[in-house]
C-alpha cells in the first residue's frame, strides 16, 4: 500500500510539473515557409490590384487587427475588408526582413519587418516600413488562417 501511495504522490507531482512548465516554441521549416508564402501572396494581390476580398481571403472571419491607419481595434474579416480602401499610393513591392515564426501546436507566429515601396499617382515612390506580427492557426482540414495581426509603423529619428 505504501508504494501505492508514493506512487501517486509521484503522478501527481510529475503532472502538476508538465502543467505548469512554459510553452516552447517548435522550429518547423515547412510551417514557417508556408505562412510567410500566406503573407506574401496577401502583399501580391494587393500589387496586382486584386479586390480587397481576395487580398484578405486568407483572414478567419474573427480576424483582429491594430495598424497605424486607425486608433481602434479591428474586429472581423468583413471589418478588415470594408476598410481596406484604396489609398491614394499603390504598393509596388512588398516584403519582410528579419522574419522569425514561433510555432505552438496549431498556432504559428510569424514577426518581421515589413519593407515596401509604393507610387502615387504622380510617379513619386515612397519607402513603408512597419514591426509586424501575424498570428495564425490551423484548422481541421490542416488551412492556415491569419486570426490576428499588429502593424506598428517605424518612425523615424526626431
Amino acid at each position: 500500500m505504501p508504494t501505492l501511495r508514493n506512487a501517486c504522490r509521484f503522478g501527481a507531482i510529475a503532472a502538476l510539473v508538465f502543467v505548469t512548465m512554459p510553452a516552447q516554441a517548435k522550429d518547423d521549416p515547412k510551417i514557417a515557409d508556408a505562412v510567410m508564402a500566406l503573407a506574401r501572396a496577401q502583399w501580391a494581390a494587393e500589387i496586382a490590384g486584386a479586390p480587397a476580398a481576395q487580398q484578405m481571403e486568407g483572414l478567419a472571419d474573427d480576424y483582429t487587427e491594430f495598424n497605424a491607419d486607425y486608433p481602434t481595434l479591428i474586429m472581423g474579416k468583413k471589418a478588415a475588408v470594408a476598410m481596406n480602401v484604396a489609398p491614394d499610393a499603390k504598393p509596388v513591392f512588398s516584403d519582410m526582413m528579419n522574419p522569425h515564426v514561433q510555432v505552438y501546436g496549431d498556432t504559428a507566429i510569424l514577426t518581421y519587418n515589413f519593407t515596401g515601396v509604393s507610387r502615387d499617382a504622380a510617379g513619386k515612390v515612397t519607402p513603408n516600413t512597419a514591426k509586424s506580427t501575424r498570428v495564425y492557426t490551423k484548422d481541421s482540414a490542416g488551412k492556415w488562417w491569419l486570426v490576428h495581426a499588429n502593424f506598428a509603423p517605424i518612425r523615424g529619428a526626431p
